[in-house]
């Protein structure tokens, strides 16, 4: 976040070295103050050397004129020695190599902008109206696939995916089984709770309503097609919703007939009810007895699922879901149900409700404008009719939005795809453009009055576009880094939100240039802000007070020669600044910043990484329902996992066969799995050949005899990819067991990837939830990777173009508190560690420099004698910048936090805290922590 801080201090502080000290101008005569003046004119115009920032002592002159002998600190007359020493220290933190070429190219930039204002403001116009005819592009370039931008590209999981499914292609029109789908899978979905939450679903009433539920999914058509022409089928027949609603048939009486003989969680030898049953009540027994009597079941689930696997038939599956969720809310409302109470999701439903929420942030960008321009217009008003600066606030403000229209627009026509994500950029680049307008009106406020307008815009570019320059450079930086992470989300916001920046820059350097030269013009020639009539500039006492206000203006500061300071400056150098440099108070501040540092550190180990998919819609969507009450009563048992033997191995070897159970024992052995409840074909297999005595022995025997498996266990069939005698490939299943959490997600992953290398035979594992736990493997490493390199460039840049190596430490110190402090406190306020929350830390890192490294760098080129009065003088200096950048930025996101949806109103709580604890860093720690090492303003 740019804030007009630098524009106080870098050719602000030449300035200040060339003009004589209050005490100066006691002993010096008035034509000597008058000549050292325009010297220090003239040198900031160009027409002299300009001196280097930090090469004085307290009140020496860089310039000596007169020949006057220069004094040290102490008054007295400084020798060659000393002359000497001081050069050796200038010479030894001169670091401003790039920095003034810079000033100087912008020096003339800004003079030039002064004489000609007109072509500056007349073409980023056009500019802007060409590019923005890229938004035409906009319903192509959309590209908001949960998969695509929000799992990590060439994560683990999708090749393993790609393996799975060519060694194990899908029929769902013939052969089709839930836990051996390589995707998702196109269905509908229902949780189904007892109207009373103590009550069980196992009763005839409840069962009479669930199966009018299903009777009304079956009876859904779409375009002619009724549920029996797109459901995926067995055998011929439409897949199971649930095993026990099969079992009841037509008649809810019978689940009180099948009560007393279900066992849970597996029922008959073959139906797994853990997916289907929660909430449940079972009769005690022994540990090593894994399925008990069943007693009642608080929740029962409805999978019914349709075909996807012929082009065709998943248009068709679409459709008819399409007008299932359109249908569902009215007839679940006309059911009239009193003893269920329901829940639904589809396969399609997290994609429609992610995409309907980037629509509803649409109507908050307007409320955020004119939020911007009230702060703008309020933050540069004055009472003066003349030199207040209405107009150069508004246009400031439009000067970012002509950046947001010119930058999406181009990268729209180049292609770059457009996620959800993005719509928080325009947001930030609102409140990070107005921080730039305010620099520019700042340092034209200090330019003397009675100078020309082409000499007072080429004096506020040489004061203000270096610090607007560092500021960008170090914003599109932090976001270009950012590019490099996995995650297509990430890469797409961080290219709109830099190139943004790019464009603001330029659009602040021409045409909210222009804008202040003509606003310059204007108060030239002395004309009101509103009618543009000239008025007089003295007041009038005969005319009344209203008058005076409101038709007199045009005043200025006669000593100094320029406007009038705003009363926060004021305030921060005679009460704020003096009261934080109190013993008690510095104390204080110590122990808050221990706490804040603890504080942060603790938070730090809380933190949980990865996203929840039920954040990706609104609040008030219908799937958070879902997800809140599938979570609640279906976690116990997690995925089906399959363990997939990837190549062809010898299986009739008896060495191998110890090598496969000795694996698939380390893999039960893992506290996330159930031994009990594993899948193995192979397992079954020996067992069938022991008790028929089949010989298996050999490769021939082992392939013949496969048919009388497939005969007992039809489904094995569907595990074993062998032809021409041999076997490519096979699979075994395995049960997960409490993986509630993120890290229960991120720990499974793990275990089972690190047994691959273990066992002796090539196995992978995959279930279609894998390809979101990849992110755990990612986020964290490249939120770190990405924070170290850009606040590492952040130093760099810090080196090369603010002249103090000192500062540059400083600047890297705020950083990392900043950044700890923000990922600290997400914990307490309920923001994961995902590809939306690494965004925002990207950002932290760019804005962490704007405040630490103007306060610091005015700290250390303080010419006041000690360092509690440096502190103050910097506070004096930057402390209203601050807060006005604060204030700023935080009023560009603040209609976030009302926003319906996890992404935006997470995206404003780490602003808020990235803004927070980076002013708090500006204002309140780091001048306190500066005043203890007081050498760093002594070079």
């Amino acid at each position: 976040m740019a804030i007009e801080s630098l524009g106080h201090f870098w050719p602000i502080k030449v300035y200040a070295q060339l003009l004589p000290t209050a005490t100066e101008r006691q002993r010096h005569s008035k034509e000597d103050f008058q000549r050292a003046e325009n010297a220090g004119r003239a040198s900031l115009r160009g027409r002299a050397p300009q001196p280097a920032p930090l090469q004085t002592r307290l009140g020496r002159m860089e310039e000596n004129p007169e020949g006057d002998p220069e004094e040290n600190p102490d008054g007295e007359p400084l020798t060659s020695e000393d002359d000497e020493g001081a050069k050796a220290g200038r010479d030894w933190c001169r670091t401003d190599c790039v920095e003034r070429p810079l000033s100087r190219a912008l020096r003339r930039l800004g003079g030039l902008v002064g004489a000609h204002p007109w072509p500056f403001l007349l073409l980023p116009v056009a500019l802007s109206a060409a590019l923005g005819a890229g938004f035409a592009q906009l319903p192509s370039r959309e590209s908001n696939d949960i998969e695509g931008q929000f799992t990590p590209r060439g994560g683990p999981a999708k090749t393993e995916r790609r393996l799975a499914q060519e060694r194990f292609p899908t029929d769902d029109a013939r052969r089709f089984s839930a836990p051996r789908l390589t995707t998702e899978g196109a269905f509908v979905a229902f949780v189904v709770l007892a109207h009373e939450p103590d009550r069980t679903l196992l009763t005839r009433a409840a069962f009479g309503e669930l199966l009018a539920l299903d009777a009304a999914v079956r009876g859904f058509r779409a375009d002619g097609l009724a549920y029996a022409q797109v459901c995926a089928r067995i055998d011929g027949t439409c897949s199971s919703p649930n095993p026990l609603l099969s079992a009841v048939g037509n008649d809810s009486a019978r689940i009180e007939a099948l009560l007393p003989n279900l066992t849970f969680p597996v029922w008959q030898m073959r139906d797994f009810l853990g997916t289907f049953l929660g909430g449940v009540t079972v009769d005690p027994g022994p540990a090593e007895d894994r399925s008990r009597p069943l007693r009642g079941a608080k929740a029962l689930s409805l999978f019914y699922y349709l075909q996807e696997d012929d082009p065709a038939r998943r248009e068709a599956s679409l459709k008819w879901l399409g007008a299932f969720l359109q249908r569902i809310p009215d007839e679940l409302a006309s059911s009239n149900l009193t003893s269920v109470r329901v829940a639904y999701y589809t396969s399609i439903s997290r994609q429609e409700e992610f995409e309907k929420s980037s629509k509803e942030v649409v109507p908050l960008f307007s409320i955020t404008y004119f939020l911007i321009i009230f702060f703008a217009i309020n933050s540069c008003a004055r009472l003066d009719c003349v030199r207040t600066k209405v107009w150069a606030a508004a246009f400031g403000v439009l000067s970012s939005g002509l950046a947001v229209l010119s930058s999406f627009g181009l990268l729209l026509f180049c292609g770059v795809p457009f996620v959800i994500t993005v719509a928080n950029a325009p947001f930030l680049i609102l409140g990070v453009g107005v921080d730039d307008m305010f620099i520019m009106v700042s340092c034209w406020q200090k330019t003397k009055v009675k100078d020309t307008v082409q000499d007072r815009m080429a004096d506020t570019y040489a004061e203000a576009a270096v610090s607007v320059t560092i500021t960008t450079l170090t914003d599109v930086l932090a976001f270009y880094i950012g590019i490099a992470t996995a995650f297509p989300s990430i890469q797409s916001f961080c290219i709109y939100t830099g190139t943004a920046f790019i464009f603001c820059y330029i659009y602040n350097l021409t045409f909210f240039g222009a804008i202040l030269a003509l606003n310059g013009r204007r108060e030239e020639s002395n004309r009101h802000w509103l009618t543009f009539m000239k008025v007089p500039n003295e007041t009038d006492e005969s005319r009344g007070s209203a008058y005076n206000m409101c038709c007199v203006g045009g005043s200025y500061d006669e000593s100094t020669g320029a406007e009038f300071e705003h009363p926060m400056n004021e305030f921060f150098r005679t009460y704020f600044g003096p009261f934080l440099m109190y013993r008690w108070t510095k104390l204080f501040v110590v122990v808050l910043y221990i706490g804040y540092l603890g504080s942060s550190i603790y938070g730090c180990t809380q933190v949980e990484e990865g996203i929840d998919l039920r954040n990706l819609a609104n609040d008030n969507s219908y799937i958070v329902q879902y997800y809140n009450w599938y979570e609640g009563y279906f976690k116990e048992y997690g995925p089906r996992v399959m363990v997939v033997v990837t190549e062809s191995i010898a299986y009739w070897n008896p060495g191998v066969r110890a090598d496969i159970e000795n694996c698939m024992e380390w893999i039960e052995s893992l506290a996330y799995v159930d031994k009990y409840l594993t899948e193995s074909w192979l397992k079954l297999y020996i067992m069938i050949a022991e008790r028929m005595s089949l010989d298996i022995g050999d490769s021939s025997s082992f392939i013949a005899n496969l048919p009388t498996l497939f005969q007992i266990n039809p489904e094995a069939r569907w595990d074993v990819n062998f032809t021409n005698q041999e076997i490519s490939a096979s699979r075994f299943f395995i049960q997960t067991v409490n993986v509630i959490t993120a890290i229960d997600e991120q720990n499974l992953l793990d275990e089972l990837r690190s047994l691959t290398t273990e066992c002796h035979i090539p196995i992978i594992f995959y279930h279609p939830a894998f390809i979101y736990f990849d992110q755990y493997l990612v986020i964290a490493r490249n939120t770190i990777q990405n924070v170290l390199i850009a606040a590492g460039a952040m130093l760099i840049i810090s080196l090369l173009l603010i002249p103090n190596p000192l500062c540059s430490l400083w600047v890297t110190f705020a950083i990392a508190s900043v950044i700890v402090g923000v990922t600290g406190f997400m914990a307490f306020w309920n923001v994961h560690l995902d590809s939306i929350s690494m965004i925002n830390l990207v950002i932290c890192i760019g804005f962490s420099v704007d405040f630490s490294a103007h306060i610091s760098y005015a700290f250390v080129s303080s010419e006041k004698p000690n360092v509690n009065d440096k502190a103050v003088d910097a506070l004096y200096h930057l402390g209203y910048p601050v807060v006005q950048g604060a204030v700023s930025t935080i009023v560009g996101v603040v209609v976030l936090s009302m926003a319906p949806t996890y992404i935006f109103r997470t995206f404003f709580k780490i602003m808020f805290l990235v803004i927070l604890f980076g002013a708090a860093h500006g204002l309140i720690f780091i001048p306190v922590f500066l005043t203890f090492f007081g050498f760093c303003g002594r070079l």
